[in-house]
């Protein structure tokens, strides 16, 4: 196999293990499957790997040098990406108790666009996604890799990111998973409420480390 293909596998390969685990990305794609609908679920995994490839596009443009050179910058990204978790947090908490209102028509289609929004904005909230990013990209690519190489990265991420993100909607909008959601929304929307708001206190608090 030619070293630059196996360069950009072993790539995608460390990004799909980052992806797979567990995080505010996940607990939202499931979420909204099961609370809403197998379509809205995979356009938040679309707007996931959306998320994905402006990171690969920052990283490979210079981001985590700049993030290193620019201690403040971080931050100030950290904070900003710790709030809105805790904003997202309080407002799935503040439904838990609502009945689940399946759309249609038009209210749909913007349910639609509104998950692939809330999707981006979730992934691309977390500035330690970036240096998870910039960590792989320096440890795998090298110092100057063919500019196909460059170029196919970014689509590829989004495959990536979308594809396992695709399969948590599909899963989890199945009848059983939703059936169980349906019976104890309330305590489920809280649980997801909580495990979102703790990585943004997190984040914020990490912030307010003396560096």
């Amino acid at each position: 196999m030619d070293g630059s293909v196996l360069t950009l596998l072993s790539v995608l390969g460390a990004l799909a293990i980052g992806a797979i685990s567990p995080g505010p990305s996940f607990v939202l794609v499931a979420r909204t499957s099961i609370a809403v609908s197998r379509g809205a679920g995979v356009a938040a995994a679309v707007g996931m790997g959306a998320g994905g490839v402006v990171f690969a596009t920052l990283t490979l443009l210079g981001l985590h040098a700049l993030l290193v050179q620019v201690g403040w910058l971080y931050l100030v990204l950290k904070v900003a990406g710790g709030l809105y978790l805790i904003h997202l947090a309080v407002r799935i908490w503040r439904g838990a108790a609502e009945p689940v209102r399946v759309p249609d028509g038009a209210a749909k289609s913007h349910g639609i666009l509104r998950s692939f929004g809330i999707g981006l904005a979730t992934q691309i909230s977390n500035p330690k996604t970036a240096i998870v990013y910039a960590s792989i990209f320096a440890a795998l690519l090298p110092a100057s890799p063919p500019a196909w190489v460059l170029l196919a990265l970014p689509p590829a991420v989004f495959l990536v990111e979308t594809g396992w993100y695709t399969i948590v909607a599909v899963a989890f909008s199945a009848g059983r998973p939703r059936a169980a959601y349906l019976r104890s929304k309330a305590w489920i929307d809280r649980l997801a409420a909580s495990v979102i708001g703790a990585l943004g206190i997190r984040l914020v608090m990490d912030a307010a480390k003396p560096s």
